[in-house]
């Protein structure tokens, strides 16, 4: 039975959409039968016309992602927009590099691992880039024998 009329009346009377309306599927017959404005009140006053109710959008999916996220997860080469260093600038970078290079060489330094001309031609080697991490600067030091025999 084509309802359409009837739909379209409801959804003006009930300030909704078409896709809104809901018709009780029993009475399918006593609707077809209301042609007017009045009819289609009247059942709606009965029940048998209803607005469903307005659908949300879930958030499930983005608070899952955004849990991921602050995990570390989903950040692959997909995601990514920009260049290599619009992420991290070079500047951040070295600054992150170079301030762990240095309290590692003042530990050094302060346990008596290394001397002071030593602390001085590692700290103007760092300084120059020549290390790209601690374990590198250590290695270094150890193998060029920069680091004081510990005395027993």
């Amino acid at each position: 039975m084509n309802l359409t009329t009837q739909k379209k009346l409801a959804a003006k009377i009930l300030k909704v959409g078409v896709n809104r309306v809901w018709i009780d599927p029993e009475h399918i017959e006593e609707v077809s039968r209301a042609i007017t404005r009045d009819s289609i009140r009247a059942l709606i006053n009965d029940g048998i016309i209803k607005a469903k109710p307005v659908q949300g959008i879930s958030s499930y999916r983005s608070k899952k992602n955004a849990r991921q996220k602050s995990k570390g997860r989903r950040k692959g080469q997909g995601s990514r927009k920009g260049a290599k260093h619009a992420r991290t600038p070079k500047k951040q970078a070295w600054m992150s590099t170079i301030r762990s290079l240095r309290v590692v060489l003042k530990d050094m330094r302060d346990n008596d691992e290394i001397d002071r001309t030593t602390y001085r031609k590692l700290y103007n080697m760092a300084k120059g880039g020549s290390f790209r991490s601690k374990s590198y600067m250590k290695t270094y030091a150890k193998d060029h024998g920069m680091l004081k025999e510990v005395e027993e």
